[in-house]
């Protein structure tokens, strides 16, 4: 079984690949960006990954995010407090969008 993981939209973006519990290949987006801390999402670490294991997409059981909501939460806080009150503007319409993403740590789909 292949397992696809994937870390993004912030700091230090990541895939790596997993078959039958070992770890086939993993690498952060910025080696190949050249932007420290690249959050975007991992199209060339993706890529590597699945190239190092000399097979394509069509080959992966499964696809895992990693998300953190409580940290991510915690770094929007801070982010708005850091620029109260000319943020709140931007805190109200970010909060509703936070709270619809969900509070599940790994999300696994299917392929």
């Amino acid at each position: 079984m292949r397992i696809l993981g994937i870390s993004a939209f912030y700091h230090d973006s990541a895939a790596a690949l997993v078959e039958d519990g070992r770890i086939v290949a993993a690498a952060q987006e910025e080696r190949f960006s050249r932007r420290k801390h690249d959050a975007g999402f991992p199209r060339a670490a993706i890529a590597y990954c699945l190239d190092a294991a000399g097979v394509g997409l069509d080959a992966v059981d499964h696809v895992a995010f990693y998300d953190k909501p409580f940290l991510k939460f915690e770094r929007l806080l801070e982010t708005y407090l850091a620029f109260a009150p000319r943020g709140f503007r931007s805190f109200a319409m970010a909060m509703p969008l936070w709270q619809g993403h969900g509070h599940t740590s790994i999300m696994i789909f299917g392929l």
